[in-house]
């Protein structure tokens, strides 16, 4: 890299728009979207699809809710026009949804893009020439005269080639390629001239298409670019403006976003963000972007991993897992931190009933997407109580209670140091069984028992194994946890009963119960139990026989 950069790369001019308005705006309606998936995102691929793969990702963007759908370039090769259509001719189109062809501005690839359409019940036709200086000066060779002259010829056959076949209804899009690093005023001129030719109305506008080609500056500038020329276009309310982000800088989906908010009616983007080198703008970002801002994106994305899966086939290519929204980890907290304030939140949204969304680290739920809440929290060397708290309830139902979450967290903070791995919940679980559930070694083992007596006035009687031989043990208290303390007495440690909690879990006649006893022993140490059974009093007693055993 270079010292100075400046001897090498010039910055982006600012845009003069002292009283631009988009940053005082919000997004409150989703735009026209349209998925050029099947298009740029194809072309994209070191193995593009073949007709099988096409067919099932087309499926897939009309069950997504996507009614405007570019899929491919007709005069590219036959194979792209057979599918093309193939699509018209099969039907398989639904009647709400528009296809899009794009074609270079020259008459022989508009005439073979229209014929690939023949049958079709509407459709758009989309015509591109770059409009740059670089590409005036060193592709082209051109004048800006020339290179606008491009332009009104390639529309001039549009307009033709429709006439011909008056039964589809014909939409026409225009992209000034090359509109983020071309001069304004020029690309307001070319797609002027463009207008006159096709004679665009508000009940049949064209759709300017503004692409930031090559993302060569910050997506602010974009916006300005876009409200720059939405103010300077004649007939505004006559035409569709579009917009078509790549993600050269990392900032695709922000400048769509921006874009938006100064005045642009259209996006069009690929699903996870495949394209050109970067990629595309990301769709499935802007819609859920907007939806946890409370707009409708009217694209369904409620099976998010039917998308990713659809998509991984497709086009070969794997989704990292770091996606927003789509994701393997994109809903999963390892911090202990995070996780105890996941928990936190979780609770706090139970106990609630205003319906409104507020759990910090997620900021949509995943059951809208059709993930889990099992994910949400994994454990590894890194995570905290809350997080194997979560792990617990979730997996198992347990509702540890919190000085409990933290004595179990040792244990399963030592077992992810022993292994170097991430902990799957059968690990937690196992780990949980053999700290504080029954076990064959234990030297209390509870084989049956009887609890007798008035209010006040318990008598407990058990027969419990102590170090493998069984005995008849008994103790009085004024309730059962103090009955089996004082039986424990005459072989065992002296406990006292700092805490005891209980729980159900599940729901009727199968319900299971669950015990918690924390003792404090003579010498101070403190230790905990837990007890399992389908009978709560039964739980309360092997909850104190597994302290006992750990004491």
């Amino acid at each position: 890299m270079l010292r100075d950069p400046s001897t090498k790369y010039r910055p982006f001019p600012p845009i003069d728009l002292p009283d631009r308005q988009w940053p005082s705006r919000t997004i409150t309606r989703a735009p026209r979207w349209l998925s050029t998936d099947l298009r740029d995102g194809n072309q994209a691929l070191i193995d593009p699809m073949d007709a099988e793969k096409k067919t099932r990702l087309f499926d897939l963007l009309v069950q997504v809710g996507l009614k405007e759908i570019e899929v491919g370039f007709p005069s590219a090769g036959a194979t792209e026009f057979d599918f093309i259509s193939g699509l018209v001719k099969t039907g398989r189109i639904p009647d709400d949804v528009a296809i899009q062809v794009l074609t270079q501005s020259r008459r022989d690839l508009i005439e073979t893009s229209f014929a690939s359409l023949a049958g079709a019940k509407t459709a758009i036709v989309h015509l591109y020439n770059a409009v740059s200086p670089a590409w005036r000066k060193i592709v082209f060779g051109m004048t800006r005269e020339q290179v606008k002259q491009i332009a009104i010829d390639g529309a001039k056959v549009l307009r033709d080639e429709a006439a011909k076949r008056p039964d589809t209804r014909w939409q026409f899009e225009y992209s000034p390629e090359t509109f983020s690093t071309a001069e304004l005023d020029f690309s307001v001129e070319v797609c002027e001239a463009v207008m006159d030719v096709l004679q665009p109305t508000p009940d049949a506008p064209i759709i300017f298409n503004l692409p930031a080609t090559v993302e060569c500056a910050t997506p602010n500038v974009y916006a300005d670019q876009i409200e720059w020329f939405g103010r300077h276009i004649r007939h505004r309310d006559a035409c569709v403006i579009s917009l078509h982000t790549h993600n050269d800088r990392g900032t695709g989906v922000a400048a769509a976003e921006l874009g938006m908010m100064a005045g642009a009616d259209r996006v069009e983007g690929c699903l996870l963000g495949n394209g050109e080198r970067t990629g595309n703008c990301d769709l499935v970002t802007v819609a859920l972007n907007l939806y946890t801002q409370g707009v409708d994106p009217r694209l369904d994305l409620s099976d998010i991993d039917a998308v990713v899966n659809t998509i991984q086939y497709c086009t070969n290519l794997p989704v990292h897992p770091r996606t927003p929204y789509a994701g393997d980890l994109v809903f999963t907290a390892f911090s202990g931190s995070h996780q105890d304030a996941i928990k936190k939140g979780f609770a706090a949204q139970g106990a609630r009933n205003d319906g409104f969304w507020e759990v910090p680290y997620l900021p949509i739920d995943p059951a809208d997407l059709g993930r889990s809440y099992e994910a949400v929290i994994r454990v590894n060397s890194q995570s905290g109580k809350g997080g194997v708290a979560w792990v617990i309830e979730q997996d198992r139902g347990l509702k540890l209670p919190k000085r409990l979450q933290a004595d179990f967290s040792r244990h399963v903070q030592a077992l992810a140091d022993e292994t170097s791995r991430e902990l799957g919940a059968a690990d937690i679980w196992g780990r949980f069984e053999a700290t504080y559930l029954p076990r064959p070694d234990d030297r209390f083992v509870l084989r049956d028992y009887e609890e007798t007596g008035t209010a006040g006035q318990r008598l407990f009687v058990g027969r419990v194994a102590v170090d493998g031989e069984e005995r008849s043990i008994s103790g009085r208290g004024n309730g059962l946890i103090s009955g089996v303390i004082a039986a424990l007495g005459e072989t065992g440690p002296n406990l006292d009963v700092i805490d005891y909690s209980e729980h159900a879990i599940g729901h009727g006649a199968d319900a299971q119960a669950a015990a918690y006893v924390e003792c404090r022993t003579d010498d101070g140490r403190i230790v905990f139990g837990v007890g399992l059974d389908s009978d709560i009093a039964t739980a309360s007693v092997r909850a104190v026989l597994s302290a006992a055993n750990r004491a």
